[in-house]
């Protein structure tokens, strides 16, 4: 038997191939632009780096507080903020331009000119190796998951960003629809390399002595381990309909949750609320998937990969 391995390819249709060495990589807004934890991890052992949203202009981001932890979970309202992309591409891209992992920058923007403006200043920057476009956060009043709630819009946007970048695509969707799985096939039918599910579930937490609202809006995003059945449902679900790879989302905290993923038939898994308490969860991810593997005589994910 040859020797295992954990690479996984994302096949693109304008740029070749984004190739990682193995599938496990952080979700957007919980690993910085990947500079904060450098010192902390060994990042050069990821499959490949998400950055926090990044917008044409710098954004705020909403009132705190803006998080509140929950039973097996924790709801968030960051409000996307960062930087702005000028700033990124001037402070940032040199950085990720001296690693050997793979950095997809997540954009987002209130109008679909700004996500197509992003998109095109990030055209050709050394360091930025692929796009992950932003049509889910529930935590801004406009743009984010209003594109993401029907296919006519959600393919509008992905077609225009599409046409201002070379770049590998791939499009976050959100679990707050009633089909998701249309949404998927048509941004893929839009230009999209591969679909990543999911992204938070809205949801609301009271004060019940002070009569407020947890958080600094009414809601907020609801990730971790209570979000997992229905990342895995949808995963499953978009998997086995559409005809691109499938990145899953939400809560994916161990080796377990990793392969249970891939059975399901993706391709590749973020992990993010699970490194809040545990820096290194993704990289004893990495070695507990290679584990499995290892002990079951799996030479590749793609051999386990939509085997339920």
């Amino acid at each position: 038997m040859n020797q295992a391995s954990l690479e996984v390819r994302i096949p693109c249709r304008k740029n070749g191939a984004l190739v990682l060495r193995n599938p496990v990589m952080p979700a957007s807004g919980t690993f910085g632009y990947g500079t904060e934890y450098a010192e902390l991890i060994e990042v050069s052992r990821l499959g490949a780096i998400v950055t926090k949203g990044v917008t044409l202009v710098p954004w705020a981001g909403n009132p705190q507080p803006r998080v509140w932890e929950t039973p097996s979970g924790m709801l968030n309202s960051i409000g996307l903020e960062n930087i702005g992309v000028d700033a990124v591409v001037r402070e940032k891209a040199p950085v990720w331009a001296t690693w050997n992992t793979p950095v997809i920058v997540n954009i987002a923007g209130h109008a679909p000119s700004e996500y197509v403006e992003v998109a095109s200043r990030l055209q050709g920057v050394r360091g930025v190796a692929a796009l992950e476009i932003n049509i889910s956060c529930p935590n801004v009043s406009e743009g984010g998951i209003e594109f993401g709630m029907c296919p006519q819009a959600a393919a509008g946007l992905t077609g225009a960003v599409r046409d201002a970048t070379s770049l590998p695509l791939v499009v976050k969707l959100s679990p707050n629809v009633s089909d998701i799985v249309s949404i998927a096939q048509a941004v893929v039918d839009a230009g999209a390399d591969a679909i990543c599910c999911i992204n938070t579930l809205r949801g609301t937490a009271i004060d019940i002595e002070r009569r407020c609202f947890r958080l600094g809006r009414p809601s907020g995003g609801l990730s971790g381990p209570a979000v997992k059945p229905v990342a895995l449902h949808m995963v499953h679900a978009v998997a086995h309909a559409i005809d691109a790879p499938v990145i899953a989302c939400g809560g994916i905290s161990t080796a377990d949750d990793v392969v249970e993923f891939i059975m399901a038939g993706a391709t590749g898994v973020q992990m993010g609320t699970a490194t809040f308490s545990d820096a290194t969860a993704m990289l004893r991810a990495i070695d507990g998937t290679a584990a499995f593997m290892a002990r079951h005589g799996i030479e590749s994910p793609a051999d386990i990969r939509g085997a339920v």
